[in-house]
């Protein structure tokens, strides 16, 4: 399988792999933005995600950070209704 050269690309799989995070892990995600500690008790499963993302992509592409702002955008900017101390 070739690897992923196009930005747009990246971002779409990036965004996939965060909504299935959110998919699958919500009640976890929610008690981790509840108790400020989400990136502790998901750290696994972000990982996980990571290195999926990782085997995918260029090492250009991988640099650029999508996949972190892929998991912020999808993942926790979708919570924002949930009671926390971050926001």
């Amino acid at each position: 399988m070739a690897l992923i050269e196009k930005l747009d690309r990246a971002r779409q799989l990036a965004r996939a792999i965060a909504s299935d995070l959110t998919l699958y892990h919500e009640q976890k995600i929610n008690q981790g933005i509840e108790g400020d500690d989400l990136f502790e008790v998901m750290a696994g499963e972000i990982e996980e995600g990571r290195a999926l993302f990782k085997s995918r992509v260029t090492p250009d592409i991988y640099a650029t950070g999508i996949y972190d702002r892929a998991i912020v955008d999808v993942m926790i900017k979708s919570k924002g209704q949930i009671r926390s101390k971050i926001w």
